[in-house]
């Protein structure tokens, strides 16, 4: 197991629609890096699941609901939390925070499935769910 703190960063320019606000579809790849490092820093790799564990997790759902601007270099965290552990699927939520007021500014959920190698439904790993159990649950501060 790594060491492990919720990414945090500036916004970049590359992140902005023209008038520097935060592009709505920026936050999915912000998430999804959050939850892939999480995974990393507790064995995982998620490119790597079937060849090391034989299984595989499949993006099936995302939302995000934004809750305030967010403007070009504002400094954000972004907080994975176990929302739900089903049988073969799961869902993270996601809490994006701003540095300078500890404002939750967008909160997303993405939901997984996991699957066989044949891509038939294979409930939630023990090795996974472990990892999964050990994400924060609940709201952001």
């Amino acid at each position: 197991m790594r060491d492990w703190t919720a990414p945090s960063f500036q916004v970049s320019y590359g992140d902005c629609d023209t008038v520097g606000i935060v592009y709505f579809a920026t936050y999915f790849p912000w998430m999804e890096r959050a939850y892939s490092t999480w995974l990393w820093s507790r064995g995982l790799r998620s490119g790597s699941l079937l060849e090391d564990e034989g299984f595989l997790t499949v993006g099936v759902h995302a939302e995000c609901h934004f809750r305030a601007m967010v403007r070009l270099f504002d400094e954000l965290t972004v907080q994975p939390r176990l929302q739900r552990i089903g049988r073969s699927s799961y869902v993270v939520g996601y809490d994006v925070v701003r540095a300078a007021d500890s404002v939750v500014v967008a909160e997303g959920t993405m939901t997984f499935v996991c699957r066989d190698a044949d891509g038939g439904a294979l409930p939630v790993p023990t090795v996974l769910r472990d990892v999964l159990e050990a994400l924060p649950t609940g709201n952001a501060p």
